[in-house]
């Protein structure tokens, strides 16, 4: 079964180049040189010329701050080309699985959000994400969208290495403490979406929407503390600050905690500890960043 990634260098990307792939999965993956995200006319061609039977787009726009300027672009990777991959693989058919995220919600519930709360995104790069998930829903009945949130890994550019970086020369770290999620390796993610391409492999996928997130929901402060304890007495102080004493061009939702129920279920995906996974990719940085 031919499986046809999108996208090289993002963090999940790059988990899924990790992943041991069953024997019976021939996996290519392509990064922006070859299928760039933003030159939609590209993207049918391409995609037809791998004749894949599973697309996983692990491909975005994901500086969160930098969409608020860079709208069109976002546009173009978060919300249309999601849109035309749908097209393609309905067309040869091919399932869809596609990388969404928590900042499709406003953040007001009180509780962990379900997959069919309305959306009410508060960011452009919440906005085109959701216009992504809404294209392909009109395009294509297969396909199983993954919403996610707060990824960490070992490379690339993320809360845990930016903490690690301030901590290495500021003796007080001023960390937000008012927005509550779910902080996921991208590990974690990379080998749900294998097991869910397993399951498309064996006639036993379950369409639709679904979100995956490591348990214990905790805050953007839990988490830098939670990076920073293992540095020793030289540590930095972990204060915990608002929203407001914190502003970004992105608005971010106060709380963007996903009830993960329908993905355990549908593919006996069980929520992972991100503390487990915290440890593995503090291992893997180790001492230099």
């Amino acid at each position: 079964m031919r499986v046809l990634i999108i996208g090289k260098t993002g963090q999940v990307a790059r988990e899924l180049a990790r992943q041991e792939w069953s024997a019976h999965f021939n996996v290519t993956q392509l990064g922006r040189e070859q299928c760039d995200l933003s030159g939609i006319a590209s993207i049918v061609r391409i995609v037809e010329a791998h004749t894949p039977d599973i697309v996983i787009n692990a491909a975005a726009h994901t500086a969160v701050d930098r969409a608020e300027s860079e709208s069109e672009l976002a546009t173009l990777v978060n919300g249309r080309a999601p849109g035309e991959l749908a097209r393609i693989c309905a067309k040869i058919g091919a399932a869809l699985i596609h990388l969404s995220t928590d900042y499709v919600f406003d953040g007001t519930k009180h509780g962990a959000y379900v997959e069919n709360d309305p959306v009410n995104p508060l960011s452009v790069y919440g906005r085109t994400k959701e216009a992504g998930e809404a294209a392909i829903r009109a395009a294509h009945d297969k396909h199983i969208i993954v919403r996610t949130s707060w990824v960490f890994s070992a490379h690339g550019e993320n809360f845990v290495k930016t903490m690690l970086r301030l901590a290495a020369t500021q003796p007080e770290l001023r960390v937000v403490a008012d927005q509550h999620g779910a902080p996921t390796a991208a590990r974690d993610i990379a080998r749900a979406l294998a097991t869910i391409a397993e399951a498309i492999a064996v006639g036993k996928a379950q369409w639709g929407t679904f979100h995956f997130t490591s348990a214990e929901p905790t805050t953007w402060h839990g988490f830098a503390e939670a990076i920073v304890a293992g540095l020793g007495p030289t540590r930095p102080k972990v204060t915990p600050i608002t929203t407001a004493e914190r502003p970004t061009p992105a608005r971010r939702p106060a709380n963007s905690v996903l009830d993960c129920g329908r993905i355990r279920q549908a593919y006996g995906l069980a929520q992972p500890s991100w503390r487990a996974s915290l440890a593995e990719v503090l291992a893997e940085i180790g001492p230099d960043l």
